[in-house]
């Protein structure tokens, strides 16, 4: 059922503490750790702590919660210094949501990278 955690789920276990990830903000509705395979110098994974499997389906079931999803990216971004107007050459970042595994999506549990921290030329890869 979707909101329900998933037993076979990696950031479902994050969530319930049975994985260490290095968390570095927690609300009452998400979870915001450290990306483990860093694409950028900051890379910053925001999930939502219920299980929903990509973000069209959080947007559908649970608006006001992809709001929250959203709303912390930008608290990352702030944390970690990556706000534009910071007066940094690298500020600015990037929040990407994957959907399904032709677009890289590996955890199927909605989940938003936050990058940044140098220069995300576009088209990206």
């Amino acid at each position: 059922m979707a909101g329900e955690p998933q037993a076979d789920c990696l950031f479902c276990k994050i969530v319930a503490g049975e994985v260490p990830a290095t968390v570095i903000r927690e609300t009452e509705t998400t979870v915001a750790f450290r990306d483990i395979n860093p694409q950028a110098p900051t890379h910053v994974l925001v999930i939502p702590k219920a299980h929903y499997p990509d973000a069209a389906t959080l947007a559908a079931a649970a608006p006001q919660l992809m709001a929250d999803v959203v709303r912390e990216t930008g608290e990352v971004a702030a944390q970690e210094n990556i706000v534009p107007g910071d007066g940094g050459p690298r500020t600015g970042y990037r929040v990407v949501f994957n959907t399904g595994s032709g677009a890289g999506q590996t955890v199927f549990h909605t989940h938003a990278h936050v990058l940044g921290g140098r220069g995300l030329e576009w088209p990206p890869g």
